[in-house]
C-alpha cells in the first residue's frame, strides 16, 4: 500500500475494533492493561497493514519480519492483532484472556500463542531480544544471502522499557553494531502507574538515541495519523546504517472520556460507563462485545494472508538455492550437521586444564560442524573461554561469528535470547558465574520461551582466589539450578566439559556450563560416552560400598583422592560425579537408585552453599560464608576442599 493512502472509513473502524476487542477482554478477565493497547491501535495497525512482510497462515516462515511487543503488558494489542489477521487465534480465545489454559495470556509467550515472537513483561526484555533478532537477520544475509534473507524487526517499546538500564545496554550495542533493519516505536504517554513519567524521568530520548548512533524521528502529535506513521516507519527502512527509533507522542485510554492520560488507564478499565462511552465516541454500539465488521475481517484476513505469495517465491529461491539442506537444516535448528555425541575431543587421562580452557578448545572444534555457533562474551572474551577462532562480527563483517558484547551483561543475556529465538543462531555468551545475577531476567525468559541459549560461567568458586569474595560465587549454583527449564552442568574436567557442550547443542531450551578458571586433572574414565547426560554416574565403583562421595565439578578430583586415602584405611567407598542436577532428574528411578543406593550414606562435596544438597546427601562438605581473599589453592585448603578434610568428613558421616 502506497505512503499516500487515505485514512479510510474502513482503517478508522478497523483500529477501533483493536480497541474494542481490548477493552471486552480487559473487562470481561476484570484484569489486564487497556489503554496502552487503546492507543497504540493505529500503530499496530499500519505495521501489519502497510508495512510488514509476514504470512500469517505460515507463522514460522523464516524470512518473515519479526514483530515485537517489548511493552508485554499491553498483550490485547497482539492479541487482537494476530486474531484479525488469521493466525488462529479465535474470539473465544480473545475472551478467554488471562484465564487458566487459555492461550491468551497475560503477557505475551513464545511457543504458547502463534505469531508471538519472544516471550515480553519484565520491561526492556523485549527491546533486547530485537536487538539480537536484528543481529541475526543480518549475520543469516550475510551467510546466505538477501535472495534468502531480507527482512526486518521491529519493536515496540514503552517508558519503562527505556527506563530499565538493559536499553542502555542494549541501545548502544545496536548503534555500535549499525543494525540498519532494527526499527524500533517508541509509544511516548508519558504516563506509568506511579503517575505521570516527570514523577521519574526527564531524559531527552531523542538525543540520547542519536547519542548510541541512532536514527530518531520524531512524529509528535500524530498518533491517530496512519499516513504519518507509515511515511515515518518507510523512512526508517531507507536507513541501512543505522537503528530506527520512532517515537510518537500517544494519549493513553484514547478515545475514553475520563481516563485518557491518566495512570488509572495504564491498568484494568472495567468501568461500563467509560467503556461504553468510549464505544460510543468510535461509532460502535456500546452495548455489544466481541464484534469484528464483515469488512473489518475481510481486509485484516485479506493482510494476513497478503505475504503468501512472497513465501511462495522464496520457498521456491530456497529450493533452487544449491546449499545442502542437512546443512541448512543443521544451521536453522542450531545442531550439529553430524549429530554424534562422540564427535568432540577427547582429552588424556592426568592433563592438566581449566575446563574454560576445555570449552574453547571444544567450541572451536565445533566451529565447521555447528553452523549456527555465534560466541563471546562480556568484555571477558578470553577469561571465560569464548574467544573463538573466527572472525569478529561486526557492523563491517556482519557474517563473523565472535561477537564482543562489552561490558554489557545485562543486555547480553536478552539479545542472545533474541538471536536463539529468531532461528540460524546458537548464541554461547560467556562472563564470571557471579556477574550472572546480572543476567538473570534474561536467563529466567530463556527457561520461560525455550529460547536455545548457552551461558557459558566460569570462574565458578573460591578457586577465583586472590579477587575475593566479591568475585567467589557461593549461592549462584543453587540459584540457577531453582529454575524450571535450565539445564545447569558444572563439569568434573575437559572429557565431561566436551561432553556437556554436545548436551548444550543436541537439546532445546537453554543450557548452563559452570566451569573453573583454575586447571583440574582429567579424571580417568570422564572420557566414556552418555555418562554427563544422565547427569550422575558412578566414576570409580566399589563392591559394597561404606560411603558414597559425590560432587560437582572441581571437586570431583578431591572426592577422588579422598577415595584412595579412605580405601587405605580399609573403608571402601564409591565416587559419583555429578555435573547435572536437572538432567540426573530426569533419569528412571531405577537408574537414580542405582547411582545413590537407599543403605549407603551419601557426603555431598561442592564449594558452594549447600541449599538443595539435602535431596541427595546426608552431610556436605560445603560453603556456609562467603569467600576470602587469597591464592586458590589456599583457599580450597583453608576452607576443606581437600582429600584429607573430606576423608574426615566421611569418617564423621559414617
Amino acid at each position: 500500500m502506497s505512503t499516500d493512502t487515505a485514512n479510510t472509513a474502513l482503517e478508522a473502524r478497523q483500529v477501533n475494533t483493536i480497541r474494542a476487542l481490548a477493552m471486552d477482554a480487559v473487562m470481561r478477565a476484570n484484569s489486564g492493561h487497556t489503554g496502552t493497547a487503546m492507543a497504540l491501535a493505529p500503530a499496530a495497525h499500519v505495521l501489519f497493514s502497510r508495512i510488514m512482510r509476514y504470512d500469517a497462515g505460515a507463522p514460522d516462515w523464516p524470512d518473515r519480519d519479526r514483530f515485537i511487543l517489548s511493552a508485554g503488558h499491553a498483550s490485547m494489542l497482539v492479541y487482537a492483532m494476530i486474531h484479525l489477521l488469521g493466525y488462529g487465534v479465535t474470539l473465544d480465545d480473545i475472551r478467554d484472556f488471562r484465564q487458566l489454559g487459555s492461550i491468551t495470556p497475560g503477557h505475551p509467550e513464545r511457543g504458547l500463542t502463534p505469531g508471538v515472537e519472544v516471550t515480553t513483561g519484565p520491561l526492556g526484555q523485549g527491546f533486547a531480544n530485537a536487538v539480537g533478532m536484528a543481529l541475526a537477520e543480518r549475520g543469516l544475509r550475510a551467510r546466505l544471502g538477501a535472495d534468502l534473507v531480507d527482512h526486518r524487526t521491529f519493536v515496540i517499546v514503552s517508558d519503562g522499557d527505556l527506563m530499565e538500564g538493559i536499553s542502555h545496554e542494549a541501545a548502544s550495542l545496536a548503534g555500535h553494531q549499525q543494525l540498519g533493519r532494527l526499527i524500533a516505536v517508541y509509544d511516548d504517554n508519558r504516563i506509568t502507574i506511579d503517575g505521570t513519567t516527570d514523577l521519574a524521568l526527564s531524559d531527552a530520548a531523542a538525543r540520547r538515541f542519536e547519542a548510541y548512533g541512532w536514527h530518531v524521528s520524531e512524529l509528535g502529535e500524530a498518533a491517530e495519523d496512519l499516513d504519518a506513521i507509515e511515511r515515518a516507519l518507510r523512512s526508517a527502512m531507507l536507513i541501512d546504517d543505522r537503528p530506527s527509533m520512532v517515537i510518537v507522542r500517544t494519549h493513553i485510554g484514547f478515545p475514553m472520556p475520563t481516563a485518557i492520560d491518566t495512570s488509572a488507564a495504564h491498568g484494568a478499565i472495567t468501568d461500563a460507563d467509560e467503556i461504553a462511552a468510549a464505544k460510543r465516541a468510535m461509532d460502535m454500539d456500546p452495548g455489544a462485545e466481541f464484534v469484528v465488521d464483515d469488512d473489518v475481517a475481510q481486509a485484516y484476513a485479506a493482510a494476513g494472508a497478503r505475504g503468501s505469495a512472497e513465501r511462495l517465491e522464496w520457498e521456491a529461491r530456497l529450493a533452487a538455492s544449491g546449499h545442502d539442506p542437512d546443512w541448512l537444516d543443521a544451521l536453522w535448528s542450531a545442531r550439529s550437521t553430524n549429530g554424534d555425541p562422540a564427535a568432540g575431543p577427547i582429552f588424556a587421562a592426568g592433563t592438566q586444564m581449566a575446563t574454560r580452557v576445555a570449552a574453547n578448545r571444544v567450541l572451536d572444534a565445533s566451529l565447521d560442524n555447528v553452523p549456527a555457533l555465534i560466541c563471546g562474551g562480556a568484555d571477558l572474551t578470553g577469561n571465560t573461554g569464548t574467544d573463538i577462532a573466527a572472525e569478529v562480527l561486526s557492523a563491517d563483517n556482519p557474517g563473523g561469528r565472535k561477537l564482543f558484547y562489552g561490558v554489557r551483561e545485562h543486555a547480553m543475556g536478552a539479545v542472545a535470547n533474541g538471536m536463539a529465538l529468531h532461528g540460524g543462531a546458537l548464541p554461547v555468551v560467556g562472563t564470571f558465574l557471579v556477574f550472572s545475577d546480572y543476567m538473570r531476567p534474561a536467563v529466567r525468559l530463556a527457561a520461560l520461551s525455550g529460547a536455545k541459549t548457552v551461558f557459558v560461567w566460569t570462574h565458578d568458586s573460591i578457586g577465583v582466589g586472590e579477587d575475593g569474595p566479591t568475585h567467589q560465587p557461593i549461592e549462584h549454583l543453587a540459584s540457577l539450578r531453582a529454575i524450571p527449564g535450565l539445564s545447569v552442568i558444572r563439569p568434573a574436567d575437559a572429557n565431561e566439559t566436551a561432553q556437556a557442550w554436545q548436551i548444550a547443542v543436541e537439546r532445546e531450551g537453554p543450557t548452563a556450563l559452570v566451569l573453573t578458571r583454575q586447571n583440574v586433572p582429567v579424571l580417568d574414565g570422564t572420557e566414556r560416552v552418555g555418562q554427563v547426560e544422565r547427569g550422575a554416574y558412578v566414576l570409580i565403583d566399589t563392591p559394597a560400598p561404606a560411603v558414597i562421595l559425590a560432587g560437582t565439578g572441581s571437586e570431583v578430583q578431591c572426592c577422588t583422592e579422598a577415595a584412595a586415602l579412605l580405601a587405605a584405611e580399609g573403608i571402601a567407598s564409591t565416587v559419583v560425579s555429578m555435573p547435572s542436577w536437572d538432567l540426573f532428574e530426569h533419569q528412571d528411578e531405577q537408574y537414580r537408585s542405582m547411582v545413590f543406593p537407599a543403605e549407603v550414606p551419601v557426603l555431598g562435596v561442592e564449594a558452594a552453599a549447600a541449599f538443595g544438597w539435602d535431596r541427595y546427601a546426608d552431610a556436605t562438605v560445603s560453603m556456609n560464608r562467603f569467600g576470602a581473599s587469597a591464592p586458590g589453592s589456599d583457599l580450597m585448603t583453608h576452607f576443606g576442599f581437600t582429600a584429607p578434610a573430606i576423608a574426615d568428613a566421611a569418617r564423621k558421616l559414617l
